[in-house]
């Protein structure tokens, strides 16, 4: 009797059981794509709280996010709030990646390594219970040792004094680069000043520790042991975003508010 088990029905059902299983993790990926940008889109609402201290384990994130957050879209050339898109349609990955919302920069304004900037940014007022804005909350991102470093970076309405730092994605190294998750090292910029008397920007991660007695103390922020590379990027990150072709337009004109 001839075997069954021929080449060509091997080969058949090898084939079949890959299209099967294509479609099977294809749907599977599908259904669940919703899903993972829900948890997205809270992962970087709780990253926010956690800039402005608000989390809070005994209500939850959407509840307290609605209740004291306020998203507005920013025109970084001008640094004035703007109409022309919307915070439910904003998609910072294609703004910046478009030449017609986006600005080129060129290697000596590029310090945070991102290549183009976008033209638009979504900043977050935190209101207090009476709706007055108690801290503003700066979308930041910049490239370390490894890969690109993303941030919130929170300020007290008088547009200068740290309320807090946090980083919900990075690829720095485990242990060192990755101490910027760190809430011990994250702590050490609240009440940190960014800009100096004339309007500049001053704040710095410097090599070692901050002597609290030093002239400038004010502006420092300690860096990160064995992890030099990954420091530096969160100092030029800071510099970028604080500066001309980041939020400083905008900050200098809350801070006349102010």
């Amino acid at each position: 009797m001839a075997s069954k088990d021929t080449v060509k029905k091997t080969i058949t059902v090898t084939i079949l059981l890959c299209l099967v299983c294509s479609v099977v993790v294809s749907a599977t990926a599908v259904l669940l794509r919703p899903m993972q940008i829900a948890n997205q889109e809270l992962d970087v609402k709780r990253n926010i709280l956690a800039a402005v201290g608000l989390l809070d384990a005994q209500r939850g994130i959407e509840e307290i996010f609605q209740e004291r957050v306020v998203s507005r879209v920013v025109d970084l050339r001008t640094g004035e709030y703007t109409d022309a898109i919307t915070v439910e349609e904003y998609n910072q990955s294609r703004i910046a990646r478009d030449r017609a919302t986006s600005t080129g920069l060129s290697r000596a304004e590029d310090v945070a390594g991102i290549q183009r900037r976008e033209n638009y940014a979504i900043v977050y007022l935190v209101e207090d219970l009476d709706g007055e804005v108690e801290a503003i909350v700066l979308p930041v991102r910049g490239y370390g040792l490894w890969s690109t470093m993303w941030g919130f970076l929170a300020l007290d309405a008088d547009a200068s004094t740290v309320r807090g730092l946090s980083f919900f994605e990075h690829g720095e190294t485990p242990g060192l680069g990755g101490e910027i998750e760190n809430p011990r090292w994250q702590a050490r910029w609240e009440g940190k000043q960014v800009y100096d008397d004339q309007g500049e920007v001053a704040i710095s991660v410097i090599k070692g520790s901050v002597d609290p007695d030093a002239p400038g103390a004010q502006h420092r922020v300690d860096g990160l042991s064995g992890a030099t590379l990954t420091a530096r990027g969160v100092h030029n990150m800071m510099q970028f975003w604080l500066g001309e072709r980041g939020f400083k337009p905008y900050l200098m004109s809350r801070k006349e508010e102010a």
